[in-house]
């Protein structure tokens, strides 16, 4: 369960193969008109492949995080040359216009939204001479983000792509460098939305889930919020979690057919857990005894889950990228 080169070239050679691969694909497109029947890649030169847009984005973050992290694993020159032929003024252009659209004020909302963030935030930290070029498209994001953090009233608690907390936590490295009024309306936001809650019943997971509405909760509070507030605002939400209660979140989900996009979605659940589980237990720190709790089922969760990221294009196309949020907590 180490991350290694070896192990960075294999989810490099994953995302490799599909981030250019426009089909089958899933759009999250609103035809106007008969003029709006388009592929894939007419639409989205950057993002066309990985079966969907948001899969494709943060299939580039995977790569471009592994191949700062080992700049010389086996399929790190290769991501290099694709990313030049990726990353033009010409195509971040397309897919600005396309945001622009009045139909695509709920596109990729907020899921997509922060994986285009993370992905920017990982290219500018590391100094990557691309970063310019998606900047723009980056901080069109951050605009949207301001709409809707002053327009939504409820945070969305699914376990599935619409949930902000798990936005959140994505979008919070690039807001705290590139835009620190849009982090502090975020963690205004977050105790607006999550303050309050006590007990957490975790209700989870659910059949369609990848993500914890409970875990990715906890991670944004733990995220944008001080440390000693965070510290006084868990032991209130998860008061039993040295306990591991409620034990349904502490126990690995069972992904019974992996061809099925949907139950394959149980697999992300695992290592998006682990990768909660990690941070808050970071964040708690040593002395918690919580934190080691947490660090064992984070394990646990992680030795379920890494052997199923690759093989049937159900999980391929977008699982690698969890595990290295994982794999790296």
């Amino acid at each position: 369960m180490m991350l290694d080169a070896t192990l960075a070239a294999r989810m490099a050679g994953i995302a490799l193969g599909h981030v250019t691969r426009e089909y089958p694909h899933k759009l999250d497109h609103v035809l106007a008109g008969d003029g709006d029947a388009r592929t894939p890649r007419d639409l989205h030169p950057m993002f066309f492949g990985s079966f969907d847009w948001h899969s494709c984005v943060h299939g580039w973050w995977l790569l471009m995080r592994l191949a700062h992290l080992f700049p010389d694993h086996a399929r790190a020159d290769e991501t290099r040359a694709l990313a030049a032929e990726t990353f033009t003024p010409d195509k971040v252009a397309v897919e600005r216009a396309y945001l622009a659209r009045p139909m695509s004020r709920g596109f990729e909302r907020p899921y997509g939204w922060a994986w285009l963030l993370k992905l920017h935030a990982e290219m500018a930290s590391t100094g990557n001479p691309l970063a310019p070029i998606l900047q723009p498209f980056a901080h069109d994001f951050a605009t949207h983000w301001r709409a809707m953090l002053g327009s939504f009233t409820y945070p969305i608690r699914t376990g599935a792509h619409g949930n902000t907390a798990f936005a959140l936590v994505l979008s919070a490295h690039w807001a705290a460098n590139h835009d620190p009024e849009l982090f502090t309306l975020m963690a205004d936001k977050a105790r607006a939305w999550y303050g309050a809650d006590r007990k957490a019943q975790a209700w989870e997971p659910d059949g369609d889930a990848f993500l914890s509405p409970t875990l990715m909760e906890a991670q944004a509070m733990a995220t944008l919020l001080p440390a000693p507030e965070f510290g006084r605002w868990f032991r209130t939400f998860l008061p039993k979690a040295k306990a591991q209660f409620p034990a349904s979140l502490f126990t690995p989900a069972t992904v019974t057919d992996r061809s099925d996009g949907k139950i394959a979605h149980l697999d992300g659940l695992n290592l998006s857990r682990a990768w909660a589980f990690r941070q808050l237990a970071a964040m708690l720190g040593s002395r918690d005894p919580a934190a080691p709790v947490l660090r064992g089922a984070a394990d646990a969760h992680i030795a379920t889950a890494l052997p199923h990221i690759a093989g049937d294009y159900a999980g391929e196309h977008w699982l690698a990228s969890f595990a290295l949020l994982a794999l790296e907590a």
